[in-house]
């Protein structure tokens, strides 16, 4: 017997709801802040997300879904949105139909990461980004959009996180600052730090492991070092998130885990996750779209996982809206079942959802059937019916129920 692949899912019928439920509500977000869709492929070049992700991160090193495919060309199952989106908008030279770009995407990526919970290898995200802005406003914006979303669903125990990675003008000093410092206790750091000393320093700062913590608690952070015009941003974007009523902390440590975002950094946890405490995450990457081959485009943008916000909700005991049919059509003899299926199909032609019998059962499990699909209205179909034209509408959530004409079961159920 085939069975799924380790580290994906298959999202049942009885999930799917929920996962469409999720999909319009952020659509509806994203639309109030005036985002559209984009569609990007699932597949890319594998040197598009080597040279724009870091060729020295995890995602790279370790987690992407690589192949050579028939003509001998290297690609990968993209492992996050932003690459894509930015190769497709200076494929697409987006930046010429409008100043400022701004677009949104929900789909599947791949990483092949050890399964754990809330973290698949293949999973799926949503995200924004706004291309063709450099200024504090845009960035809060896209905060905004991120905490608005779990504001949607009724959130309270997530908390904002907020720092400046500088830009690349402080940044390489900091770093090799940094660096020094860590040099002095590399012998007691983790492996997975030592490793990351001399090329990506900034990423020992974010370490989970705790002996990492301890080692680094007091090492500077570059806020503490960003020139001018890092600093004013950073001083704006605190100032805007304080205006919109936005709680935040200041977080030194925060880096983000893509060698491609200046100034901006910011990142949504939720305590209900437990260790993996991560909802949502993103800044400002005004270097990105320069080195994927286009004009320089200061950039901002967000990413979150559609899996653990699910999490979340049903820990919260959240009260989705379940899909019902309208009307469950329930044949009475088997001469009324003919006119049943066409009446069915007429009227969901008007837009009304029908749930009719198509395994020949008894009258008792058609009803039956009708409570288990949680049906809100119900007709029996006879050949009394059939002849007199009329039928005892009933309603199934309050039990009333009164005699219509069949010619005006459509009227009724509008």
């Amino acid at each position: 017997m085939y069975k799924s692949i380790k580290g994906t899912k298959d999202i049942l019928p009885a999930e799917s709801a929920r996962w469409q439920f999720v999909e319009r509500t952020l659509r509806d977000i994203f639309h109030r802040y005036n985002y559209k869709e984009i569609r990007t492929p699932i597949f890319e070049q594998t040197s598009l997300f080597a040279r724009s992700i870091g060729e020295l991160t995890d995602i790279v090193g370790k987690e992407m879904y690589s192949f050579t495919d028939r003509s001998e060309e290297s690609i990968t199952l993209r492992p996050e949105g932003t690459a894509s989106v930015i190769r497709s908008f200076i494929q697409n030279n987006l930046d010429q139909i409008q100043p400022l770009t701004k677009v949104f995407y929900i789909g599947p990526m791949f990483r092949q990461e050890r399964p754990q919970a809330g973290r698949l290898r293949q999973f799926h995200q949503f995200g924004a980004e706004a291309a063709g802005s450099p200024t504090a406003e845009t960035d809060v914006e896209i905060i905004s959009l991120a905490v608005e979303i779990y504001r949607k669903f009724g959130l309270k125990n997530f908390q904002l996180k907020i720092n400046s990675v500088g830009d690349e003008d402080c940044r390489p000093r900091y770093k090799e600052l940094l660096k020094k410092e860590l040099l002095k206790v590399a012998d007691k750091l983790s492996p997975e730090s030592q490793k990351r000393i001399e090329q990506n320093p900034m990423r020992v700062l974010d370490s989970k492991d705790e002996r990492d913590k301890e080692l680094t608690a007091g090492m500077p952070l570059i806020t503490e070092y960003l020139n001018e015009e890092c600093s004013v941003h950073f001083e704006r974007v605190k100032a805007l998130l304080s205006t919109c009523n936005i709680p935040f902390v200041v977080d030194g440590k925060l880096v983000r885990g893509l060698d491609y975002y200046t100034k901006t950094a910011f990142e949504i946890t939720s305590t209900a996750l437990g260790s993996q405490d991560a909802l949502a995450g993103g800044g400002r990457y005004d270097l990105l779209v320069k080195e994927l081959g286009g004009k320089p485009t200061p950039s901002v943008g967000f990413a979150a996982g559609i899996e653990r916000l699910m999490m979340i909700l049903e820990n919260n005991h959240f009260e989705f809206p379940e899909p019902a049919p309208a009307l469950f059509l329930a044949a009475a003899d088997d001469d009324s079942r003919e006119w049943i299926f066409k009446r069915a199909n007429e009227l969901r032609s008007q837009g009304i959802a029908v749930e009719i019998d198509l395994l020949a059962r008894s009258l008792k499990a058609q009803m039956k059937e009708a409570d288990r699909q949680n049906a809100e209205f119900s007709v029996v179909i006879g050949k009394t019916e059939l002849q007199n034209g009329t039928a005892q509408l009933k309603n199934l959530r309050n039990h009333s129920q009164k005699q219509i004409l069949l010619s005006d079961l459509e009227k009724e159920l509008q």
